[in-house]
């Protein structure tokens, strides 16, 4: 099979995701894992801290014309509890994550950042597109991460699902947040109603050419409360043999197992896993919310507690002789091989 210095060619790419076995696949990328990254899986606590979203995007449960959803936003103190909370339980990564929601100022944020980053964590913010100088100041309060997917580099597909938003818009969002020293996480979806195999590749060659320091890929899953309800949706296969080309194009980066896999399939994250993966996202929000946050539908572990959830995904790393990650996980941190 191709390495990674020989195989940049987008012939290459579609052959990997389409002829090559599955599974020689996947045990090619957890190979390539093991060597890069280690046997480490690290944690990170995503709060869901807001499921108010002012766009309007196809597939996606949050989006603004939803009116079935129940919204809420948390409050700062709110989210800062949760936050320590799950800093007290282990977790050195704290994720926020929210839709699009301009209630939550750049100086609200900012307290929450600084407030957060006493507990001696690293934080990621996953909360889409803002100008440049909010960008600066979540960086200047202590922000280290941050996560925004492309989705799709296919223009025409991105502007026809996610309407009133610009595809040249995000990427400069994206270049704005590399620039200022943020780790960039960024991530496409498979399966999307009118991608093709080619734009797949297309994104994968994106994701590689921009260097991201993250790498989210997931299935796409309908949302029986969007326009696209009656799509048949990404496979799991698919989004597997996806995430694990993405690993041998960058060898080094930290690649999440997504919760939406574990949708499709009871195992779906530990397969990740095993495909090249190294980061799983367990969900730290308590109570309510933790169903209120429905980009799609099945999540798993959505009517439990932090730590039985972190207590179960600990028991799948181990049973396949993974060991936690103890550190914060950066992508450029020295891996000491066991």
């Amino acid at each position: 099979m191709e390495t990674n210095s020989h195989m940049q060619n987008k012939k290459q790419i579609i052959d990997l995701l389409t002829t090559t076995p599955a599974q020689e696949l996947f045990n090619e990328a957890d190979k390539v894992r093991q060597e890069n990254v280690g046997d480490e899986v690290h944690l990170r606590g995503l709060i869901e801290f807001s499921n108010i979203c002012r766009n309007d995007c196809l597939y996606c449960g949050l989006r603004r014309s939803n009116s079935s959803v129940k919204r809420y936003h948390m409050a700062d103190d709110e989210v800062i509890s949760t936050a320590r909370q799950a800093a007290d339980i282990g977790f050195k990564t704290i994720v926020l994550q929210s839709g699009e929601d301009l209630y939550y100022t750049s100086l609200r944020l900012c307290h929450i950042i600084e407030a957060i980053k006493k507990f001696d964590v690293a934080l990621t913010l996953s909360i889409g597109e803002r100008s440049e100088s909010d960008y600066k100041d979540f960086r200047n309060a202590g922000a280290d991460r941050f996560l925004m997917r492309i989705e799709t580099t296919d223009k025409e597909l991105y502007h026809r699902l996610n309407p009133g938003m610009n595809w040249q818009h995000r990427y400069e969002c994206l270049m704005i947040i590399k620039g200022l020293g943020y780790e960039l996480g960024s991530g496409i979806m498979v399966g999307l109603p009118g991608q093709t195999i080619e734009s797949i590749a297309d994104d994968l060659l994106f994701l590689q050419d921009i260097a991201v320091d993250m790498a989210g890929i997931g299935p796409f899953i309908p949302h029986p409360a969007t326009p696209l309800a009656k799509e048949a949706g990404g496979t799991l296969e698919m989004a597997l043999r996806t995430m694990a080309v993405m690993r041998l194009l960058l060898p080094d980066i930290n690649i999440p197992a997504t919760t939406a896999m574990e949708s499709l399939h009871p195992q779906g994250r530990i397969m990740a896993l095993q495909a090249g993966a190294n980061v799983i996202m367990p969900n730290v929000t308590d109570g309510e919310y933790r169903q209120l946050y429905e980009l799609y539908p099945g999540k798993p572990l959505a009517n439990d507690t932090p730590a039985h959830t972190q207590n179960i995904i600990a028991q799948k790393i181990h049973a396949i002789g993974r060991t936690i990650g103890h550190g914060q996980g950066g992508h450029h941190v020295e891996i000491t091989m066991q």
